[in-house]
C-alpha cells in the first residue's frame, strides 16, 4: 500500500513560487531603470554646468584676447609706432595665425580617407550576395 504524502498548506505552491519570483524581478529591474535614471539625471546635470562654465569662460577669453589686443596696440604706438600702423600690425598677426590655422586644418582634412575597414567589408558583402544570387 502506497501512501501520499498530502502537501501542506504552509507551503506555497510551484505556481505561487513562480509568480512571486516574477514579482520579484520585475520590482528589481525597475528599481535598477529608476536608478539609472536618477544616476543619468545627475550626470547631465554636471554636464550642463560644465558646459555653461566652459562657455563663460570662452567668452572672457574672448574680452580678454580683445583687450590683450589693443594692449599690445597701445604698447606698440608707445615705441613711436604711428597708432594706425600698430593696430594693423595686430590685425596682421591675428590673420597670419588665422592663415596657419586654416592651412593646418585643410592638411588635416586631405589626410582622412575613410573607413577602408568597413568600405572594403561592405564591397566583400555585396560581392558575396552577388555571386549567391547568381547560382
Amino acid at each position: 500500500m502506497t501512501t501520499r504524502s498530502t502537501p501542506d498548506d504552509t507551503e506555497p505552491s510551484t505556481g505561487r513560487l513562480v509568480v512571486a519570483i516574477k514579482e520579484d524581478l520585475s520590482g528589481l529591474i525597475r528599481d535598477e531603470i529608476d536608478l539609472a535614471k536618477a544616476e543619468l539625471r545627475a550626470d547631465v546635470r554636471a554636464a550642463g554646468l560644465g558646459a555653461a562654465l566652459i562657455a563663460v569662460a570662452g567668452v572672457l577669453s574672448v574680452f580678454a584676447l580683445i583687450l590683450l589686443s589693443i594692449a599690445v596696440a597701445y604698447g606698440l604706438t608707445g615705441l613711436g609706432l604711428a597708432p594706425g600702423w600698430a593696430f594693423l600690425i595686430v590685425a596682421g598677426l591675428y590673420l597670419l595665425v588665422a592663415l596657419i590655422a586654416v592651412l593646418v586644418a585643410r592638411s588635416r582634412f586631405g589626410a582622412i580617407s575613410g573607413s577602408k575597414r568597413s568600405k572594403k567589408a561592405a564591397q566583400q558583402a555585396v560581392q558575396a550576395l552577388r555571386a549567391t544570387s547568381q547560382t
